[in-house]
């Protein structure tokens, strides 16, 4: 598991080349926000986390990607509950802060692309400029 990518991923390079093309511009795993976010979007007080079906359980049963392995369960089951207990914490946290939340799926971004997330994003309004850096500088 050490080859495991946990930053840089295909999935959030495709992400962040398609807000980067729509304009848009953020800042990547700011430190300031509970987990640690994929994508932090100040301007719109957005996030985006870019999830693996497979590490994060992905719950929708047409994706091939959250299979669950026949060996190690014993392993396995119990880093999927609490990978998902972590995401969880992590979201809840995030909107009592006052951001808005794209989880965006590694099926999905490769079925059918980033458009949707880009979408999203663009249909937030922006944030004062003022009121940003007070957001991004709450500790979490």
């Amino acid at each position: 598991m050490a080859l495991i990518r946990g930053k840089n991923t295909k999935p959030e390079m495709v992400v962040r080349r398609a807000l980067h093309a729509a304009g848009l511009r953020y800042v990547l795993h700011d430190k300031r926000l509970p987990g640690k976010p994929d994508v932090v979007l100040p301007s719109r007080r957005c996030v985006v986390e870019v999830r693996g079906c497979f590490f994060h359980r992905h719950d929708d049963p047409a994706c091939p990607l959250a299979r669950t392995p026949k060996t190690r369960l014993d392993f396995w089951l119990p880093k999927f509950a609490s990978n998902v207990a972590r995401d969880r914490r992590n979201d809840e946290a995030i909107r009592e802060l006052g951001w808005h939340l794209i989880v965006a799926w590694e099926c999905e971004i490769q079925r059918v692309g980033p458009g949707r997330i880009v979408e999203a994003v663009l249909s937030l309004p922006t944030v004062a400029r003022a009121r940003r850096a007070s957001c991004l500088a709450h500790k979490g």
